[in-house]
């Protein structure tokens, strides 16, 4: 049932929007099969249903871009927990796999203090260790359920930290990580400043897609951990700018 949710979800990335008749002959399951897949989906508050169809409820919401490629998300977290020693404070922006990193953590590591500029991670840990969390201030963007604006570099200036993790929405030759939103791309610059080395965290299909806004990062970045089916081509690129590439 994975397999089939994360390819609903993955189809209704590109279409926003689709027929549940047509989910069934792509699957290759029945339409009642579909709908029970759809049921779950939409309990999670991930999508939506209206008669024979299955709309996408946002594109920013975390709550699907979780479920999406969940697997190899939760693989990526667990190996960058795995960089973060015990006791320390680490920086981490929103995003689906930035989010299960904070998880993983959780589990992995004690005494931590946490900055984010994600309600949904500050909440998504809330009660499952004894972190201190540091929410950074700012406007509250709702289906991303994350804080922008200029009061972000306000509160992030009276911290300095050695890791930042971030995800990313692409990634181009020209211009290096990419997102789509302005108003997030900017809190990741203004994070970004206040840390020693930036850490992205992506699934490989990101490589192949880019966002229209540059993160502008220069040479921050220092490692990207992903899944071993980026191509061969882009980890030299990557390696080129000095940038450590880890598989998982």
């Amino acid at each position: 049932m994975k397999n089939r949710t994360n390819k609903i979800l993955e189809l209704l990335t590109k279409e926003n929007k689709i027929e549940v008749s047509l989910l069934s002959e792509i699957l290759g399951v029945s339409q009642v099969t579909v709908r029970k897949d759809l049921d779950e989906l939409e309990s999670k508050g991930i999508i939506k249903r209206e008669h024979g169809f299955a709309l996408l409820r946002s594109m920013d919401d975390i709550n699907g871009r979780i479920a999406y490629h969940y697997e190899v998300k939760r693989e990526i977290a667990q190996r960058a927990a795995a960089l973060i020693p015990n006791g320390t404070t680490v920086m981490i922006e929103s995003g689906s796999c930035c989010a299960l990193l904070a998880d993983a953590l959780t589990v992995l590591k004690k005494d931590l203090t946490i900055i984010t500029n994600s309600a949904f991670i500050a909440n998504y840990i809330r009660g499952k260790s004894n972190f201190q969390i540091v929410l950074l201030g700012g406007i509250y963007q709702q289906d991303a359920q994350v804080m922008v604006g200029p009061m972000i570099r306000q509160c992030v200036e009276n911290f300095y930290v050695d890791s930042f993790f971030i995800g990313t929405d692409g990634y181009s030759s020209k211009v290096g990580f990419t997102n789509r939103d302005q108003m997030r791309a900017q809190a990741v610059r203004d994070m970004a400043s206040q840390a020693e080395e930036v850490i992205v965290l992506t699934e490989s299909e990101k490589f192949s897609k880019h966002g229209i806004v540059p993160l502008n990062l220069k040479d921050q970045v220092k490692k990207v951990i992903t899944d071993d089916h980026i191509d061969s081509i882009t980890i030299e690129e990557l390696e080129k700018r000095q940038i450590q590439v880890i598989t998982i």
